[in-house]
């Protein structure tokens, strides 16, 4: 077998009773996801903002965004639900680069993959702790899932991993919403296919243990765009592709149909200004039609502090490391401009 076995890291039990939640921090993420779970089951008009960095890179910076994203949300809170971004490991079309946190807790040193769980931990609990916040990561290896369980609100499944089997029997058990991205090639058919899997019942195999799941009646959508076979971005956030997934939700018989738009990947061909036409735009759409305003959950955002993005190593605090996000200031008027719409 060609793998160097380094050593075996603890499971999630044990890390957890390490790095544990308090009971007012319980408190907290068991009031948010009820007020999260109210909007994708219909009852509540609020919107959903899930925003952030492309990928967390270092505490500092991250704990710095999340503490202005508080600010900000305490003056929009009747409106509008922030779950911020804390990606902690980030997939690589052809694996190499930076793969996040979980590998790299320092960006510029070698993989180390207990400490990046820790590190990974420790930020989601500051969050919480600090400035009561749950937050959303992506759901990278499901297998890691359950060293976040207690911390996570809001869990994202990628385009490219939408199609594997273990990532939708995994969401099918977790009790948080989980967004089913459409895949890299666009086919939204493997995308309601796998909400229709993380919405069912199954058993399998599960971190060595048969599992029965009870099924995740708060999977959804997440429109990404997609890559054509010319191998040019495609954008699928326009008023007709929100009638058109609507119109296959009504065909599917899934329960809580929801969209969340992600404003950047191949929506914006990974020019994160148009981020902010964007989401004005679905803003507006959903304005304009009843099932569009009813089906259109939120927004994924990827910002940061610095607009754009640098390579690693120039250590610009607060910029991405990954994709190029929205500054700051842009965030924030941004915000504040969807609020006003809403």
């Amino acid at each position: 077998m060609r793998m160097n076995f380094h050593r075996k890291i603890p499971i999630p039990q044990e890390v957890k009773k390490e790095f544990a939640l308090t009971e007012n921090m319980i408190k907290v993420k068991a009031q948010r996801d009820e007020e999260i779970s109210k909007v994708f089951e219909g009852t509540s008009d609020k919107f959903i903002l899930i925003i952030g960095p492309c990928s967390a890179d270092r505490n500092e910076p991250v704990l710095e965004y999340i503490s202005r994203l508080r600010k900000v949300e305490e003056q929009v809170s009747d409106k509008i639900i922030m779950i911020p971004r804390i990606y902690t490991n980030k997939p690589r079309t052809t694996g190499q680069g930076y793969k996040g946190m979980l590998h790299q807790p320092d960006p510029d040193g070698k993989p180390d993959m207990y400490k990046g769980i820790v590190a990974i931990r420790e930020l989601h609990l500051a969050a919480l702790r600090d400035y009561d916040f749950s937050c959303a990561d992506e759901m990278l290896y499901p297998e890691n899932y359950r060293y976040l369980s207690d911390l996570l609100s809001y869990v994202a499944v990628g385009a490219r991993s939408v199609e594997n089997q273990q990532h939708r029997l995994t969401a099918s058990g977790i009790d948080a919403p989980v967004g089913m991205k459409n895949p890299t090639g666009g086919d939204l058919s493997v995308m309601m296919n796998s909400i229709t899997a993380a919405q069912s019942s199954h058993t399998f195999l599960y971190r060595g243990w048969e599992v029965t799941s009870e099924g995740n009646p708060l999977a959804h959508a997440i429109l990404r765009g997609y890559i054509d076979y010319a191998g040019k971005n495609v954008s699928n956030y326009h008023y007709e592709d929100l009638l058109q997934v609507n119109e296959l939700y009504a065909k599917s018989g899934l329960v809580n149909p929801s969209v969340i738009v992600d404003t950047n990947h191949n929506n914006s061909g990974k020019k994160y200004l148009e981020q902010i036409r964007i989401a004005k735009d679905i803003v507006h759409s959903r304005n304009q039609n009843g099932d569009i305003k009813r089906l259109v959950k939120g927004l994924m955002i990827e910002s940061y502090l610095e607009d754009g993005a640098q390579s690693i190593g120039e250590h610009i605090f607060g910029k991405s490391i990954t994709d190029p996000c929205l500054g700051w200031e842009k965030t924030e008027q941004l915000i504040f401009d969807i609020a006003d719409k809403l």
